[in-house]
């Protein structure tokens, strides 16, 4: 009888340890990597897989433990060492320089040159060669400090391929990415492996998981659950395992009043060349969401409600009263919230404490006379730090140091101290896994209970139709649809999204 030849291990982790202060991150972990595979490691937020992926690519040193690469004991002090074993990463946390451009992000670092002088021309048809083979659209010469998040993430995307990395760890690749660009980057990972590349995949996607792994690494709390062929897997026994748990079906959604008062009123909104003529409105206790496709001006809405942005024209009332904000620091003094969709550049201090970024917009709770009471302060931070379900070893810790998830929920429970009127929420689960994901939604759902008005942007069809007491289709920079619980669909929320004045004559026309 023919044996079958062993698979080539590509990497392996040898009882791998990590940890970040009194956070054990990764505990004991074995796990083989074949060469050529596409290899997915998932886990909630704080199960260690972003850790993992970042130890094989160079960007977290292990405590202890060993890692393995093409054989060999491999001790990483940086990602460049990796690189020159063949090793990179389109990591989570976009590394880019913004003020320069895309071509220049892109070679970073391994810029061609002949005689100490660039090469501009080979770099500009090498550049055009992997926009071709990714189907990626990007402007070489454009600041990437001026592309939003979804392109942003095609550089990285594009820089790690132009290394010719024989493996590629990708970091939550498709988080910021449209459903059209998620199906543009599975090709480009089927394309890899196709040419003998391994694809180490992080996502807490696990529709995504299943449709381009291999095989799947689950992990819990730092620990290694198991590792299975993919095709043997199924979303339910993913979930089991990550959670080791069933997911509760989600709760039915209560009926706001329609007694309810009015909180948020906007009229004829206006920003030329971002939205135009928005009307809506979100009473008290009630979930209104936006959905519609990245471009169509949702963000910029919410912006300008928050005072983030200036708008030519419109009106917006708050309890009935008219209110324009010049500014954040206005909304938060009239009891207005807002998440940001970058929670890392725009809703935390990266470099500063649990402690200091729940607390800081609502310093004046915490201070007599121009001075802080710190044990106040931080009696209210680990109170928030329960409420929300962070999970730190304590609220002196780097935010830095706690996973995406629990990012999120710092975001989030920073304006639990003094519960606004309005809660705006920008992408509140982008990046989140989903166990994180439902302790979200419950949050959320709890602060509607008591009577707060919130307004959730989501790119997620299932998101605003689990969350929504009405749903809002944004398309083109305006308010094409409006639907109630009940009635909204994904055929409805995704035809809306794709509305035009063309297909609004259209329809009018066969109507007639």
């Amino acid at each position: 009888m023919e044996t079958q030849q062993p698979v080539e291990a590509h990497v392996e982790t040898r009882h791998l340890e990590k940890r970040y202060g009194g956070v054990h991150a990764l505990r004991d972990v074995n796990v083989q990597i074949h060469r050529g595979e596409v290899h997915a490691l998932v886990g909630e937020n704080g199960a260690g897989k972003s850790t993992l992926g970042k130890i094989i690519a160079g960007a977290v040193r292990h405590d202890g433990g060993t890692l393995v690469v093409n054989g060999k004991a491999a001790a990483y002090r940086a990602p460049m060492d990796a690189i020159r074993d063949g090793i990179a990463i389109i990591d989570q946390e976009l590394a880019m320089l913004p003020d320069r451009a895309v071509i220049d992000n892109v070679f970073l670092g391994i810029e061609r040159a002949h005689g100490g002088v660039l090469d501009n021309r080979s770099a500009r048809e090498e550049f055009e060669e992997l926009v071709a083979s990714t189907g990626f659209e990007l402007n070489p010469e454009t600041l990437v400090g001026d592309l939003r998040l979804a392109d942003q993430q095609k550089v990285e995307i594009l820089r790690a391929l132009a290394r010719r990395a024989d493996l590629i760890v990708m970091d939550e690749p498709s988080a910021a990415l449209t459903p059209g660009e998620v199906r543009q980057l599975h090709g480009v990972i089927r394309s890899l492996k196709a040419r003998g590349a391994t694809v180490v995949l992080v996502s807490h996607f696990l529709e995504e998981v299943l449709a381009v792994s291999d095989r799947v690494t689950i992990l819990r709390d730092g620990e290694h659950v198991r590792t299975a062929v993919t095709a043997d897997e199924t979303r339910e026994s993913i979930i089991h395992s990550m959670l080791g748990r069933h997911l509760t079906e989600p709760p039915e959604i209560a009926a706001a009043p329609d007694t309810a008062p009015v909180v948020l009123e906007v009229t004829g909104l206006t920003r030329p060349g971002h939205f135009e003529d928005v009307s809506l409105t979100v009473r008290a206790g009630e979930i209104v969401g936006i959905n519609g496709l990245v471009g169509a001006g949702r963000t910029e809405v919410c912006r300008a409600v928050f005072g983030a942005d200036r708008y030519r024209s419109g009106e917006v009332r708050l309890n009935g009263e008219r209110v324009r904000f010049r500014s954040p620091a206005e909304a938060i003094k009239a009891n207005v919230a807002m998440l940001p969709e970058n929670r890392k550049e725009l809703g935390l201090l990266m470099h500063r404490s649990v402690k200091e970024n729940l607390t800081l917009p609502h310093l004046d709770l915490f201070a007599r006379a121009g001075v802080l009471w710190s044990g106040r302060e931080r009696g209210e931070a680990e109170e928030l730090v329960t409420r929300a379900g962070v999970k730190t070893a304590s609220v002196d810790a780097l935010v830095s140091t706690l996973s995406g998830g629990n990012q999120q929920k710092v975001v989030l429970a920073k304006w639990l101290a003094k519960e606004p009127r309005l809660l705006i929420v920008d992408e509140p689960t982008r990046g989140v896994d989903i166990g994180a994901k439902s302790a979200i939604y419950d949050i959320l759902r709890e602060l509607a209970s008591r009577g707060i008005a919130i307004l959730v942007v989501s790119s997620e069809l299932d998101e605003v139709l689990e969350l929504s007491h009405r749903v809002l289709v944004m398309a083109r920079g305006r308010i094409v649809a409006e639907y109630d619980h009940h009635e909204a669909n994904k055929d409805l929320l995704l035809t809306a999204a794709f509305w035009t004045p063309e297909s609004e004559r259209t329809a009018q026309e066969a109507a007639a």
